[in-house]
C-alpha cells in the first residue's frame, strides 16, 4: 500500500508473538511493570525491555514512572479496539491457540476489554439497544450515537449522561467482539455501564484476570434490562 497511513508498521509491531502477548496482557486496562509483562510473554526482562521500547516508540503503549518502577498501559481505547478486531479475525479464520483451558468459556461469557465489557453479555447489551432504537449511526468520528429514547434509557439506568457528553472521549463506539464476532459497546458509555454494573454488585472482575463474573441476581437484572431482539 503506497498511499494513506502506514499500516505495515502497526502490523509488524502487533505481529511479533512476544509483543502480541504483551499487548494482550494489557487488554484488561491495568498498568503492568516490565517484569510482569516479561512473565506474561514468557521472555527475559532484557528482551521485554526491547519489545516495550518498540511498542512505546510506535505509540501503542504509554510508559509512566512511579518511584523505581515503570508501568505500561495501552495508549488508548482505539488500540484495544484494534486488538479485539484482530483477535476476532484470527478466530474467524481458524488461527486459534493450540491449548485451551477452563478460563475460555468464562472469557467468552464476560470479560474486560480495556475499560468496558466484552463477551456474550456485552453483545447482548449492544444488540438489545440497537433493536430497541437506542443507537443510531452518526456522522461523528465514532460513527455511533444515542437516539432521544436511548438517552432517556441511559438516564433511567442511573448514568450521568451529561457528564459523559462533556468528556472529550466518544460517547458510543462499536467494538468488534473477538469471541462473538459481533459488536459490543465501547466508548465512555460502555465504560460507564461496566462501572455501574460493578457498583450494583451485578458483576465482579476476577483478580489478575480479564474474566468478569456475573452474579445470579446480576444476570437476572441484566436480562430484564436488556431483552434480546
Amino acid at each position: 500500500m503506497k498511499e494513506g497511513p502506514d499500516i505495515a508498521r502497526i502490523g509488524a509491531l502487533i505481529g511479533d508473538p512476544a509483543r502480541a502477548n504483551i499487548l494482550g496482557a494489557l487488554l484488561g486496562g491495568k498498568a503492568l511493570t516490565a517484569t510482569e509483562l516479561a512473565t506474561e510473554a514468557g521472555i527475559t526482562g532484557q528482551t521485554a525491555s526491547s519489545h516495550l521500547k518498540k511498542l512505546v516508540d510506535g505509540s501503542l503503549l504509554v510508559q509512566t514512572k512511579q518511584g523505581r518502577h515503570r508501568y505500561f498501559t495501552l495508549a488508548g481505547p482505539e488500540v484495544a479496539a484494534v486488538l479485539e478486531a484482530v483477535m476476532g479475525l484470527a478466530a474467524h479464520k481458524g488461527h486459534l491457540r493450540v491449548r485451551t483451558g477452563p478460563r475460555d468459556p468464562a472469557m467468552r461469557a464476560a470479560r474486560v476489554c480495556y475499560d468496558h465489557l466484552a463477551g456474550d453479555m456485552a453483545v447482548r447489551i449492544f444488540d438489545s439497544m440497537q433493536s430497541r432504537g437506542f443507537l443510531k449511526v452518526t456522522q461523528e468520528k465514532s460513527g455511533l450515537g444515542l437516539t432521544e429514547c436511548g438517552e432517556a434509557f441511559v438516564c433511567d439506568v442511573g448514568i450521568d449522561l451529561e457528564g459523559l457528553k462533556s468528556a472529550r472521549r466518544p460517547l458510543c463506539r462499536a467494538c468488534l467482539d473477538w469471541s462473538e464476532r459481533r459488536s459490543h459497546l465501547a466508548g465512555s458509555l460502555g465504560a460507564a455501564f461496566l462501572a455501574k454494573f460493578q457498583d450494583e454488585g451485578w458483576m465482579r472482575r476476577e483478580r489478575d484476570s480479564r474474566v468478569v463474573q456475573i452474579s445470579p441476581i446480576g444476570n437476572e437484572r441484566l436480562v430484564k434490562l436488556f431483552p434480546t431482539p
